[in-house]
């Protein structure tokens, strides 16, 4: 292996790097010592690969830092293993796919989609999961389905309330999916996050993943085992997050344990019907422009871009997917999986590890598995071109492709001609390269050019453009069909992809800088709106109002221009250098000097920095350069293409070691930030060690986990200290009632006593009290008696309503409460009426009792419930209070408790303190004598009980 590695670093042409390796031998650092970027270390595994018959794991990629590592994870191997090479040796593993059925149009949620999938096909494969080079394995509609009841069941036994945002820090895996949307069925918001790749990038990592878990104020943490160590840096920094939980590999007859409690019984776990307003989950901005913004994405949200996205390329039967998108981007989740499961069609998914590690794989599983739909970037194309060898080809047939969709950066022509070229001898169509835009502002999707028309340039003047703004069309200049763009070079013409026409329900227009709709060919910022778009940004009101302007019109942020019915994307607003007068795009400027030879794809950096004594800015190009590239003959060509583009050459030329430019975790380019590294001269230092961005990280939240540690113990002894305060104070009150009660004759007065001693009890608790419709009491004076419904969710809830109903009101209870001390005694001293919930003789005699005391004219309390438990919610109600009120003809009075829950929780020993709110009303009076009136007041008394107690219907 070492001459593997030092023949390729001569190739590289660096004899200094060369020397370095050899005086340093298997401890020379890959990136700091040898300028190994993550392009040539996959160029490096390759050949590693084919020299010694192996195939190093994908996870070399990243988990290797220096030779030494190359050298252990190449022994750990089991030497003859051959490496796979073309695809003839695995298409017998291809797989027929079952015909998709059409989504209802009913479906108004992600949730109801996948029980409607799980539900209907619950054994048709929905997800061909490759992990490395083993053949890819099934999960049926079925299998995710149950993978998401036991996440849901875990998260909601763990204590995660409806709306409770849940981070999922999980490479590509089944485990991703089911946490998804077990977060989803428990009620929570998944916040999908990155996961750790570069141990020698940690620092940066966890300052970001903080920033972002601080924002989302996340209840939870999903990782994996290798993430934990991680995961607990960033769980001392997020004061919200409770817990951090790993997700295991979850084998076929592993759900029943991961939905049992500890004790062995069951766990109660009722899915969460969402609502088509509810967030679906955040989608945090990659930052090329700025800090991280959390977009909040409704169910309705969702749904309506993926219909639009179908309704646009026509997806039905016989359409394949095939990603290998991360699922942390709304490319990879929404784009790349949410719509092939609401459109019931399978999709193939490798990680993107497998992408980078072996490009081939993307092709080789679209071969496979004959699939129709694939999006990438444009970055991927081109390592397609660069980095398959043609011994990975052997067979290969991309006929089947129909949708090569690419988007999510600048698509440039030089790559798809260089694509097209390459791959149109294997099957591939020119038609299939589809340009698309969106963000995640839009959900996903805003414009696509229309399947199967191709890549549509725009050739426009640059003068009147950079000056005005005016995209004039330019003369022809007689470019062959196919012929490389790039190697006609032309100052006076600027180039621009047609992302083609809005989806179907979206609005696009360009406005210009008086705000009003820029003409035709003019070029502004582009807006859109549509049922698809955010309500803003997730705890950020500022940014929210910079981003939605009148009329629900949101601002991408992005310059076009609109031609023909079709928009041109021109660059980033924030990002657009202004220079001698002159309006000039970095994308054209990045394209440019990343043609030079020595230049690494994809690592060319374009901005402005200010520059005050000439009251304009200064065009400054940062480029990483490949291992062994003269740097003056590199800075030479930069400058004199750029000049021979543009009519000025660049006034700053910084080229740097591979990894220097800082990107964003979907890879986009972070001009501003390398702006500000550039001011502040620290543009191209080197990272500091692992263990010293560990140490620093472990400094860095040493006091505040320390803090927090005390912080959380003194609360928890003051909340056992007043626990312990409460409970003697409520045992004196039951004591001191009973004493009471020896000395009381009468029904009516043993209950006004139990009132008395019940408000001592809740004002000896210090509970805060907020009545809310309190004046209600005065009408039941008047117009009694009434069904008083209260809500139970707590130990609390007798007591707080013994307190404030009226005295003359009898409760409901239980037969239960016989067997229960002081309880029982309550129950014969006052008059409470009693019954066997199990006895149905009893239950009828009872609600003979019940509609006989309201026509005595004496209220009662019911709970429709019957009982209650710790988890949040509105169980399923009984009906015996509604038919006795439409029997009697008198009303239903909802009682909502909302807090005591919090105070008093099931499976708890000891009370907290807190604040509770009471809701009175409306009142609900029977409207006939019909089964018919039972059920609407039932179903009315459930909705008023959700809306003012927050928590969801079970």
């Amino acid at each position: 292996m070492h001459s593997v590695i030092r023949q390729f670093l001569q190739e590289m042409g660096n004899p200094q790097i060369v020397a370095l390796f050899e005086q340093r031998g298997w401890s020379a650092h890959l990136e700091r010592d040898l300028s190994l970027g993550s392009l040539e270390r996959v160029e490096l595994m390759l050949r590693i690969d084919a020299a010694l018959d192996i195939h190093l794991p994908d996870q070399t990629l990243t988990d290797t830092q220096t030779a030494g590592d190359l050298l252990d994870a190449a022994l750990a191997l089991d030497m003859t293993a051959a490496a796979p090479t073309g695809v003839a040796s695995i298409s017998a593993q291809a797989i027929v796919h079952g015909p998709a059925t059409a989504m209802p149009d009913s479906i108004r949620t992600l949730t109801d989609a996948l029980l409607y999938r799980a539900r209907l096909q619950p054994d048709q494969e929905h997800i061909f999961l490759y992990e490395g080079d083993a053949p890819a394995r099934a999960i049926t509609y079925g299998e995710l389905l149950r993978g998401a009841y036991a996440v849901g069941a875990a998260l909601q036994k763990a204590g995660l309330e409806p709306g409770g945002t849940v981070a999922i820090m999980l490479p590509t895996g089944a485990e991703f999916f089911w946490s998804f949307l077990g977060i989803l069925l428990a009620g929570g918001v998944p916040v999908p996050l990155y996961p750790p790749f570069r141990a020698d990038r940690i620092e940066e990592y966890a300052t970001r993943q903080t920033a972002i878990l601080q924002n989302a104020e996340a209840r939870f943490l999903l990782t994996f085992p290798e993430g934990e160590r991680v995961a607990r840096l960033l769980h001392r920094g997020v004061p919200t997050l409770g817990a951090v939980l790993i997700a295991l590999k979850v084998v076929k007859d592993g759900f029943a344990v991961l939905a049992k409690s500890t004790d062995g019984r069951p766990t109660l776990f009722v899915p969460h019907h969402a609502k088509p307003e509810e967030l679906a989950f955040i989608q945090y901005t990659s930052g090329s422009t700025g800090s991280p913004k959390g977009v909040m994405l409704t169910h309705a949200n969702l749904l309506a871009n993926i219909r639009a996205t179908g309704d646009a390329g026509k997806i039905g039967a016989g359409d394949v997917a095939v990603s290998w998108l991360p699922l942390y981007h709304d490319m990879g989740l929404i784009g790349a999986w949410l719509v092939p499961l609401f459109f019931g069609i399978p999709v193939a998914v490798m990680s993107p590890l497998a992408f980078l590690a072996q490009p081939a794989r993307w092709l080789q599983a679209i071969h496979r598995h004959r699939g129709t739909l694939s999006p990438a970037p444009n970055f991927a194309y081109e390592l397609c071109v660069c980095k398959i060898p043609e011994k990975d080809l052997a067979g290969l047939d991309l006929s089947c492709w129909r949708a090569a969709l690419n988007g999510a950066e600048p698509v440039r022509l030089e790559t798809v001609e260089r694509f097209v070229a390459r791959f149109e001898p294997y099957g591939f169509q020119r038609d299939a390269l589809i340009p698309v835009y969106g963000l995640a502002e839009a959900t996903l999707g805003v414009c696509s050019a229309p399947f199967g028309a191709g890549t549509k340039v725009d050739r426009i003047a640059r003068g009147p453009f950079e000056h005005d703004g005016r995209a004039i069309p330019a003369e022809p200049l007689g470019i062959a069909p196919g012929e490389l763009a790039g190697q006609v070079e032309d100052a006076a013409v600027i180039r621009f992809v047609s992302v083609g026409k809005p989806l179907p329900g979206v609005e696009v227009r360009i406005v210009a800088a008086d705000g009003h709709r820029a003409a035709e060919r003019t070029e502004g910022r582009l807006a859109f709106r549509g049922p698809a778009c955010t309500q803003g940004y997730y705890r950020n009101p500022e940014a929210t109002r910079a981003l939605i302007g009148e009329d629900g019109w949101l601002d991408s942020g992005d310059l076009a221009y609109q031609a023909d019915g079709e928009f041109y994307i021109t660059g980033r607003a924030k990002d657009l250098i202004i220079k001698g007068g002159r309006n000039l795009s970095p994308h054209e400027i990045e394209e440019i000097a990343g043609r030079v030879d020595g230049v690494r794809t994809g690592c060319v950096a374009a901005f402005g920095a200010p520059d005050e004594r000439r009251g304009t800015e200064r065009l400054v190009v940062a480029a990483e350069l490949r291992p062994g590239a003269d740097k003056e003959r590199v800075r030479a060509d930069i400058v004199s293409r750029v000049s021979a583009a543009l009519g000025m050459p660049p006034d700053a030329v910084e080229l740097l070691a591979p990894g220097a430019i800082p990107k964003t975790s979907s890879g986009k380019l972070r001009r501003r930030e390398t702006c500000r590294l550039y001011q502040s001269g620290k543009l191209g230092q080197k990272s500091p060690p692992v263990w010293k961005q560990a140490g620093k990280l472990a400094v860095r939240g040493a006091l505040p986990g320390l803090f927090k540690t005390i912080r959380n113990a003194a609360r928890r002894g003051a909340e056992i200290a007043y626990g312990i305060y409460a409970t003697l104070v409520v045992a004196l009150c039951f004591v001191g009632l009973r004493i009471a009660f020896v000395f009381t004759s009468g029904k009516e007065r043993a209950a006004r006593m139990n009132r008395r001693f019940s408000r001592i009890a809740v004002r000896g608790c210090f509970l805060r009290v907020e009545m809310v419709n309190a004046e209600l009491l005065k009408e039941w004076r008047r117009s009694g008696p009434w069904i008083f419904a209260p809500n139970h969710s707590s130990y609390v809830d007798i007591i707080l309503l013994a307190a404030i109903l009226p005295p003359e009101a009898r409760f409901v209870a239980k037969g239960e409460v016989f067997s229960m001390p002081f309880i029982r005694t309550i129950v014969h001293r006052v008059g409470h009426f009693a019954f066997d919930r199990n006895d149905a003789r009893a239950r009828v005699s009872q609600s003979q009792l019940i509609e006989g005391a309201l026509r005595e004219k004496r209220s009662v309390i019911i709970y429709p419930e019957g009982t209650f438990t710790a988890a949040p919610g509105v169980r399923p109600f009984q009906l015996g209070a509604f038919k006795a009120a439409v029997e009697t003809g008198r009303p239903i009075c909802p009682v909502v408790i909302k807090g005591a829950r919090e105070i008093f929780r099931d499976e708890t020993l000891l009370p907290r303190p807190g604040r509770i709110r009471v809701t009175l009303g409306p009142l609900l009076w029977p409207s006939s004598n019909s089964w018919s009136d039972v059920v609407r007041l039932r179903d009315t008394t459930r909705e008023v009980f959700s809306q003012n107690s927050g928590e969801r219907l079970l």
